[in-house]
């Protein structure tokens, strides 16, 4: 059976990436999918309407798109009642943030729609090609370089000229995961001197490959601090003391500092404190990728540049990958793709067992019923 696949313009100001690109539209299209889009949703990511159209996209209204849809692909949570407005029985894709996003996953359960955190996919070898989390990470990791280096009054690399010697930034970034890694590699290829830390073990040699050096307190608590899913775990009251004092005297050198740190749905740790702020130099950047979810830096403030009296520039970003809208929109649609192509297993009834614990682990609201732990009650 011919599902409607179908996209919305997204709401948010901040928020210029897009669901459905032209080349994933075409994969609909060719596999007998009928794909609607609401009309301008993909301007902002550099996709206009012309490049949908000629993928075979129909361009039309939201109202009437959503009461059309049978799986509504989005990047955020759509508003409670754009969700309210979808037909019983439609699905529902996208980065919904369950934690925090309780709205919109209660209208989902009410309206009889079925809602997929993609965030909540498991990470495992099968569910790779739908990990939005990592693609998106990915982007968000380089930018953040890029907005470092803007912010930077001098030159990254070592530069010798007849005039002098420029020496090279030095780059300290905080959290290796998908962001921390690539954001390694970015100021690496751009020459600074980049040194980088995490709680999980695995990191260190990570961090090595990439030719940044390693700084952490390496005890026992440090060799048992990665939990199953590969997210790093919760550190204890004095590791982090001892962690936040090798960190004090590490970050008073460094001329950009990088933090990444995210724990799912808790707070983001605190790694930068105003004495680690107070002991930079004047012209330093401190750029905060977790400013959105509380904040690693003291003193960011989410999409705001905030100068310490020392003068330390806090850069906090609560979306870069949407500074990156085309690619991370193309990268983010194929993971939608993937994703809806198990979603058409599971109503054929031929998805395997691993297939359907994929969608199990994602699913928040189904039949009805909330299916998330943060907002059962």
């Amino acid at each position: 059976m011919t599902r409607i696949i179908a996209a919305l313009k997204e709401t948010r100001d901040d928020e210029a990436r897009v669901a459905l690109s032209p080349e994933t539209a075409a994969m609909y299209r060719k596999a007998g999918e009928t794909v609607l889009l609401e009309r301008g949703a993909g301007e902002r990511a550099s996709f206009p309407d012309g490049a949908y159209e000629a993928a075979g996209v129909q361009l039309v209204g939201r109202t009437d798109l959503l009461a059309q849809a049978d799986l509504l692909l989005a990047v955020r949570a759509p508003p409670a009642d754009d969700i309210a407005r979808m037909r019983r029985g439609a699905a529902l894709a996208g980065l919904l943030d369950p934690f925090r996003n309780t709205q919109a996953i209660a209208a989902a359960a009410e309206a009889g729609v079925a809602a997929y955190a993609l965030e909540l996919t498991p990470r495992t070898t099968l569910a790779q090609t739908m990990d939005a989390l990592s693609s998106q990470a990915n982007l968000a990791g380089y930018r953040a370089v890029i907005e470092a280096a803007a912010a930077y009054g001098r030159a990254m690399p070592m530069m010798t000229t007849a005039a002098g010697t420029v020496p090279p930034a030095r780059v300290f970034v905080m959290g290796a995961g998908v962001a921390g890694l690539q954001a390694i590699a970015t100021a690496r290829r751009l020459g600074a001197v980049v040194s980088a830390t995490d709680v999980r073990p695995a990191a260190k040699e990570q961090v090595q490959s990439l030719g940044a050096r390693f700084v952490a307190v390496e005890d026992e608590e440090f060799q048992a601090a990665e939990a199953a899913a590969g997210y790093a775990k919760p550190m204890s009251a004095a590791y982090q003391a001892k962690q936040a004092a090798l960190v004090a005297e590490h970050i008073a050198k460094q001329d950009i500092v990088i933090t990444t740190a995210l724990i799912p749905g808790r707070p983001a740790p605190r790694l930068v404190t105003g004495e680690h702020l107070a002991a930079m130099q004047p012209g330093s950047v401190v750029v905060d990728l977790a400013v959105e979810q509380g904040g690693n830096v003291e003193g960011a403030v989410a999409d705001q540049a905030v100068v310490t009296p020392g003068g330390v520039a806090i850069l906090g970003f609560s979306n870069l990958p949407a500074r990156v809208a085309a690619d991370a929109s193309r990268l983010y649609a194929r993971n939608l793709h993937a994703f809806a192509g198990l979603l058409a297993k599971q109503a054929a009834g031929s998805a395997s067992e691993p297939e359907q614990a994929i969608l199990s682990a994602a699913c928040v609201a189904q039949g009805g019923e909330i299916h998330f732990p943060a907002t059962a009650t």
